[in-house]
């Protein structure tokens, strides 16, 4: 390349991630690339974004991405947005993140290759590695600028960088895991913010494919509230989810983000692959197939009132946190003359172990002495005395108490084939569409306490008991 040349496209880059993105794909990849407009809506998106660091703006927000893997969101945003940056603040440092440190290596070598490749040496010959500082996950340029690869959970003590970009924190399996769940969401919200430098500018961007509900981008929407956050939905096909909702109009005729790359053929492949609930997460960014997991919550049949039943029993899930964590909850449960099964009533809280019972205790008296009570005894010294307070307090009611065996999954199948098969029925009330909404996101929701007592509940009511003089 001639000194002029190198002169032009210098100038053409540094204005322009999108350019910068184009000019050095060959670095990198060896494949053709393809284009799509998400690909320069991604680049300017985060140029907007590094513009204001450059200017020492306080940062308006902080940048949350949810699209398919293999959107090219990872060589644009963790390989090649830091070696475009340092043309223009050679300064600037980077903390770079995926979930294990070897993914994160690895996107560290591809921004490496490009700041040592003959191509950038021409155009930003002043950007150079130091020797002395050049290693595969942490490399240092002589501006003091430089790149860190960490692994989610990894000591970053004493680094701060001016881009904190975080990609694919979580990966499929861990997402099965409620642990690691925890694990990640705890060092993205405690360990993570606290490397801004300066606090007031510096963002995070977190790319992510959606996974379960309370992912680390689950988690960052309910921390945020849609306040300073800016959120990019690009789900791999059209849905309402697409988010700006400008976006949509960008989609292929056939409603496809990518027509090449995910065309309609590979999407299929896809669905096969990774099931109802890995598409929804990986595909559509959505942690929920959109039939709902275990229980089609469709099939439910919605009713003004119910007919008299023969039998009804109230099922309580009891949590002991007030104002937060867990919610306890009651779901009353009723069987017809013609042995359907009906949900006629839900009591739910977030309640602290005093009211809690006081709650239980009233709606058991609300409820009436024909109403059976049916308690879950969780397993281990506390929880056996917590049923057995529960027992006393239901003095003079009839009390059912059982110990699950199982997960929670095994225990809610008998409930969710027969409402798949349009057996149960549900009174329509104010308590509904939040019970119905719980049962649709499970397993991977981030409350059972619904689904945990209707599944308890069912699997009493569902078993046959003798009749005796005419009661159950």
């Amino acid at each position: 390349m001639k000194i002029n040349e190198a002169g032009v496209v210098r100038s053409l880059v540094r204005e322009s991630f999108f350019e910068f993105v184009r000019e050095f794909w060959h670095v990198i990849i060896e494949e053709a690339p393809v284009f799509n407009w998400h690909v320069e809506f991604l680049c300017d998106e985060l140029q907007e974004m590094a513009e204001r660091v450059f200017m020492r703006e306080e940062r308006p927000y902080d940048m949350l991405c949810n699209i398919p893997p293999g959107s090219t969101k990872s060589t644009i945003a963790s390989q090649m947005f830091p070696a475009w940056v340092w043309t223009r603040m050679p300064s600037a440092q980077f903390i770079c993140v995926s979930y294990a440190y070897a993914i994160a290596q690895k996107d560290s070598l591809k921004t490496r290759d490009i700041v040592q490749s003959d191509l950038y040496a021409k155009c930003f010959p002043g950007i150079q590695l130091r020797e002395d500082a050049n290693t595969k996950g942490l490399f240092v340029n002589t501006k003091k600028g430089f790149r860190l690869a960490v692994g989610v959970g990894g000591a970053i003590t004493g680094m701060h960088g001016h881009f904190l970009i975080v990609d694919d924190p979580l990966n499929p399996e861990q997402a099965y895991s409620e642990a690691e769940l925890r694990m990640v969401n705890r060092w993205m919200r405690t360990t993570l913010p606290s490397r801004r430098i300066p606090k007031n500018v510096a963002p995070i961007i977190l790319i992510q494919q959606r996974l379960h509900q309370m992912d680390p981008s689950g988690e960052m929407l309910e921390r945020y509230q849609g306040k300073k956050l800016r959120h990019l939905c690009l789900p791999g096909e059209l849905t309402k989810d697409v988010a700006p909702a400008k976006l949509a109009k960008w989609y292929s005729k056939k409603g496809l983000l990518d027509p090449v790359r995910l065309s309609r053929s590979v999407l299929e492949e896809l669905m096969r692959e990774l099931g109802p609930y890995g598409y929804a997460g990986q595909i559509l960014q959505t942690p929920i197939p959109p039939e709902g997991g275990m229980f089609d919550v469709s099939k439910f049949n919605r009713m003004k009132e119910a007919p008299p039943l023969v039998r009804v029993v109230r099922s309580w899930d009891k949590a002991g946190t007030e104002g937060a964590g867990k919610f306890s909850a009651g779901v009353k449960l009723g069987l017809d003359k013609q042995g359907r099964p009906w949900v006629i009533d839900v009591k739910r809280g977030q309640w602290g172990a005093t009211r809690r019972e006081a709650n239980i205790r009233e709606t058991a008296e609300n409820d009436g002495i024909g109403v059976e009570i049916i308690l879950e005894i969780e397993g281990g010294s506390g929880g056996k005395e917590s049923g057995e307070s529960s027992v006393r307090n239901l003095m003079g009611f009839r009390v059912t108490t059982f110990h699950p065996t199982g997960d929670k999954e095994t225990r809610a199948y008998p409930a969710s084939t027969q409402v798949g098969a349009g057996n149960v029925f549900i009174l329509d009330r104010h308590w509904t569409q939040t019970f119905l909404d719980e049962l649709q996101i499970f397993p991977f929701g981030k409350y059972t306490d619904q689904v945990d007592a209707f599944s308890g509940g069912f699997n009493v009511i569902a078993r046959k008991k003798r009749r005796v003089g005419g009661m159950w």
